[in-house]
């Protein structure tokens, strides 16, 4: 093939799958043809902030759920705590009862988001194998493999829709939170529904399973220390909530950014000061901005959030059999905080764990039927919300005029925050997997993707469009020309 041919070739291949939005990547060598850059763009446009402006406040906890079908959720209940403030009340004072409703169901969607994620999405890159074909790398032919794992990833997603519905009524776009408080509470029927196991394998056995999982995790593991350690494994700053003890906290409590060596950043500070805390720095190559923490500014300030940034950051997990397996889990690194992308899915079965056994409590618990739902203080024209949405740290934040008319909306979802941390984890096999390639081969793309999706992505959530995730992959030599291409759609 001649050189002209070369610089203009491009060849489609299979869809990309088990990745949510539109991405691509772009690879840029030097000249001895070694990588000197990796990019990863996201092309979709960000506009849903400018959509909410002129609504009711009271409408935000509503319409953000439209941003995505994958975590409704937690924009819901993000927009709601903030709502919240706008009404005057702060999380110390909704009530009771309240509180439970709006935990349990956030229990519900990290335990059936990360079941959905581990099992449709990441579990035919361990079973199979990054060299597999496409139409190998999917949940049909982890199915025909293993049929109980399939059954169980299945059953595992369809008891935390099923809770989500019993609560918000709808397994998707559900609505729970008013301002201040809840719409309804849990009867007992309604919680024995999950308890027995008649209608739906019980709590339970969900608690059981995911132990299970575990073990699958920590075997796979064993068999491919050396690939699972190191892959994608890059130093970088932790960021997640945690509560005043530093325990794993998913709803509600304060910052802490630890160092890739697990010094504290910092610590206990409130998530109301987001705004003197974080800065966003935007890139003309994509539309995703690049989250930093002000002190460290842009190149030493981002922070990895999400399942492996909470297990590093926390001192521990206030549930026994997940408590456990963080210290297993903190072993692999002799203490010190992992920086391995791939520890990531271990650290996402350990927080289904502890959902789990949050879930069982709440559950047991004869309160949620009773008491207070709603209160109201008095009105703000500010309120943030902050929670730990299944990906990673999930900031909303709300100006209202005296009307209760939006006026300013504001969102960082996990998958910004993880915007810099992917393009290192997309650097990191352009360096040390596809340098010095003569061309970008299915494996070497693989690999690529396995890398993002560790972090789970919702680019769609991160953008707020609308989309699919073809991802292209473009090869440029030291002046720019294109010498490879290939676009999965």
């Amino acid at each position: 093939m001649t050189k002209d041919k070369a610089m203009n070739r491009k060849i489609a291949i299979d869809p990309i799958t088990r990745v949510e939005g539109h991405g691509k990547v772009t690879l840029h060598l030097d000249e001895r043809n070694r990588v000197k850059e990796a990019r990863f763009h996201i092309v979709e446009f960000r506009g849903f902030e400018s959509f909410v402006k002129g609504h009711p406040y009271w409408e935000a906890p509503l319409l953000v759920q439209r941003l995505c079908g994958i975590c409704p959720v937690s924009h819901h209940l993000a927009a709601g705590k903030a709502i919240d403030q706008i009404v005057g009340i702060d999380p110390k004072n909704l009530p009771v009862t309240a509180t439970k409703i709006r935990r349990l169901l956030h229990f519900a969607q990290v335990f059936q988001s990360h079941a959905t994620h581990f099992f449709y999405l990441a579990s035919p890159d361990l079973l199979f194998g990054t060299d597999a074909p496409p139409e190998k790398r999917n949940i049909m032919e982890v199915a025909v493999a293993n049929k109980e794992l399939a059954k169980k990833g299945i059953q595992m997603r369809k008891f935390g829709q099923e809770l989500i519905q019993a609560i918000a009524g709808k397994k998707i776009h559900g609505i729970s939170v008013t301002p201040g408080g809840v719409h309804k509470g849990l009867s007992k029927a309604e919680r024995q529904f999950f308890l027995d196991g008649k209608a739906v394998p019980s709590v339970d056995t969900m608690i059981q399973w995911s132990l299970e999982m575990l073990a699958f995790l920590k075997g796979y593991r064993e068999k491919h220390k050396v690939w699972v350690d190191t892959f994608a494994a890059f130093s970088s700053n932790h960021l997640s909530l945690v509560a005043p003890d530093g325990a794993l906290e998913l709803y509600d409590g304060n910052f802490r950014i630890i160092d890739a060596a697990g010094n504290k950043i910092i610590d206990q500070e409130p998530d109301t000061a987001y705004q003197e805390l974080f800065g966003e720095a935007t890139e003309v190559w994509t539309y995703l901005k690049f989250p930093y923490l002000k002190s460290l500014g842009r190149e030493k300030g981002w922070s990895r959030v999400g399942p492996l940034a909470r297990m590093n950051v926390c001192n521990y997990v206030p549930s026994p059999l997940a408590e456990r397996e963080r210290q297993y889990f903190k072993s692999l690194t002799d203490n010190k905080p992992s920086n391995s992308s791939m520890h990531t899915h271990i650290a996402r079965m350990i927080e289904v764990l502890h959902c789990a056994e949050q879930m069982k409590v709440l559950l047991e618990d004869d309160t949620l039927d009773k008491g207070e739902l709603v209160r109201q203080g008095e009105h703000r024209n500010l309120g943030f919300g902050v929670i730990e949405a299944p990906r990673g740290t999930l900031i909303h934040h709300y100006e209202v005029d005296d009307e209760g008319m939006i006026t300013k909306c504001n969102l960082i979802v996990s998958t910004t925050h993880n915007n810099e941390p992917m393009n290192q984890a997309v650097k990191w096999v352009a360096n040390n997997v596809l340098d010095g390639q003569p061309e970008i081969t299915e494996g070497l793309l693989n690999q690529v993707e396995t890398a993002i999706r560790t972090f789970d992505p919702c680019l769609s959530c991160a953008t707020h469009a609308l989309g699919q995730m073809p991802l292209k992959i473009s090869l440029f030599d030291a002046e720019d020309k294109l010498l490879d291409e290939k676009t999965k759609d």
